[in-house]
C-alpha cells in the first residue's frame, strides 16, 4: 500500500519549439493543478546556462507560485548554496515566509546548477571554489542567520516566524552524513543517483543528531515518475526523456522534443546503454504499476515521502501523470481500508 505522502518537483522543462516564458508559466499551472490533486508540496529547481530547464532563480518562482496555490508547500529543491551569499537566501527565504507564512520550504544543495565552467565562475564571482569546499561552512552560517544565532551582528529582516526546518538535499552519503550532524530533513536525488540511496540513507537514520530544526530524521526520496493509461502509452510519453538523458550523459544536452519527434530518433549504442541505466531505478506504467513501483521504492528505502518528477512533453501529459499517480494512491487506501 502506497501511504506516504507524495510530493512534486517541476524543472520548467523547455520544450523544443516554445520558449522558457511557456516553460515557466506551465510550471506554475501545474503546481495548481497537483494542488488540487492532493499533493503535499511542490518543489522547484535551480539551474543555470541550461537549453532544459528554465528554473533558473527559486525564490522568485516559488513568489509566483504560492500566490497562485492557497494551501500546498512550495519549496527549492534546491538553492544551490554555494552561488549565493548566505545572508542573501535567508532574507529572500525570510521575505517569502512572511508574505506566505507555514507554506515555504527552503531545500539547500551544494552543486552549482550548471556544467558550464564558465557559468559557474559567473555565479561565484571569480571564486575559485568550483568544487564547493565551502560549502559547510555555507550551511552553518545560513542556518545561524535563519535562527539569529550568529556571532555577526547581522539582523534578518523579516525574521523568520515559521517553525519549519530547512531540507539539506543530497545525491551521496557525504551530503547525507551533514543532514545527519545539522539534524535537518534529507532530501535525496533517487532521480539522480539511485546507486548511493541505500546507503546514503542508512548512514542519515543511524547518525542522525535531534536539533532545534527536527527532534527526528525525515527522509524525502526524489524519483523520476511517469504514469499514462497504459504502460504502451507510458513509454512512449518517456521517450523525450530518454533521449534528453542520453544526450545529457554523452555531452549533447538539449531541450525535450515532441514526441513525434523524440521517436524518430535511433539511438547509438552508447546512448542505448544510458536509456537501459536510467530506466532500471524509475518508475513508469500505467497507474497500478506505478503504484506498486512507488509502493516498493518507499518501503526498501523507508522513506516518509516521495517527491515525483516527471520530465513529460506538455503540460497536459504531465499534470496527467500526477494525477493518475494521486487516483492509483487513493485506490490503493481505499482497497486497504475496505480489508
Amino acid at each position: 500500500m502506497l501511504s506516504v505522502p507524495l510530493s512534486a518537483m517541476d524543472l520548467s522543462w523547455v520544450e523544443r519549439g516554445r520558449g522558457a516564458r511557456h516553460a515557466l508559466t506551465s510550471t506554475v499551472e501545474l503546481a495548481r493543478r497537483v494542488e488540487k490533486f492532493g499533493y503535499h508540496r511542490f518543489w522547484v529547481a535551480e539551474h543555470h546556462s541550461s537549453a532544459t530547464s528554465a528554473s533558473a532563480a527559486p525564490a522568485v518562482l516559488i513568489g509566483q507560485i504560492t500566490a497562485a496555490t492557497s494551501a500546498i508547500r512550495v519549496g527549492s529543491g534546491g538553492v544551490m548554496l554555494n552561488n549565493h551569499a548566505p545572508l542573501a537566501v535567508a532574507e529572500q527565504f525570510a521575505t517569502l515566509d512572511a508574505l506566505h507564512p507555514g507554506r515555504v520550504d527552503l531545500g539547500i544543495g551544494r552543486g552549482p546548477g550548471t556544467r558550464n565552467a564558465a557559468a559557474i565562475r559567473s555565479l561565484r564571482r571569480g571564486d575559485p571554489d568550483a568544487d564547493g569546499d565551502h560549502y559547510e561552512q555555507h550551511v552553518r552560517d545560513l542556518l545561524g542567520f535563519i535562527a539569529q544565532d550568529t556571532a555577526e551582528a547581522v539582523t534578518v529582516l523579516p525574521e523568520f516566524e515559521s517553525a519549519t526546518a530547512p531540507w539539506l538535499l543530497s545525491s551521496s552519503t557525504a551530503g547525507a552524513a551533514l543532514a545527519a550532524e545539522l539534524g535537518l530533513p534529507l532530501a535525496f536525488a533517487h532521480h539522480l543517483r539511485p546507486q548511493n540511496t541505500d546507503a546514503a540513507i542508512a548512514v542519515y537514520r543511524e547518525n542522525f543528531r535531534p536539533s532545534r530544526w527536527a527532534s527526528r530524521s525525515y527522509a524525502l526520496v526524489a524519483v523520476h515518475t511517469i504514469c499514462a493509461d497504459t504502460d504502451e502509452r507510458a513509454d512512449e510519453l518517456a521517450r523525450p526523456a530518454y533521449l534528453w538523458r542520453a544526450l545529457l550523459a554523452t555531452g549533447k544536452p538539449g531541450s525535450l522534443l515532441p514526441r513525434a519527434e523524440a521517436a524518430g530518433h535511433a539511438f547509438t549504442a552508447e546512448e542505448q546503454q544510458f536509456v537501459d541505466g536510467y530506466r532500471t531505478h524509475q518508475v513508469l506504467g500505467d497507474p497500478d504499476s506505478v503504484a506498486r513501483q512507488l509502493t516498493d521504492l518507499a518501503e526498501r528505502t523507508g522513506a516518509d515521502e516521495l517527491m515525483l518528477q516527471t520530465p513529460v512533453y506538455d503540460i497536459a501529459d504531465r499534470a496527467r501523470s500526477f494525477e493518475l499517480v494521486a487516483a492509483a494512491r487513493a485506490g490503493t487506501a481505499a482497497a486497504a481500508s475496505d480489508e
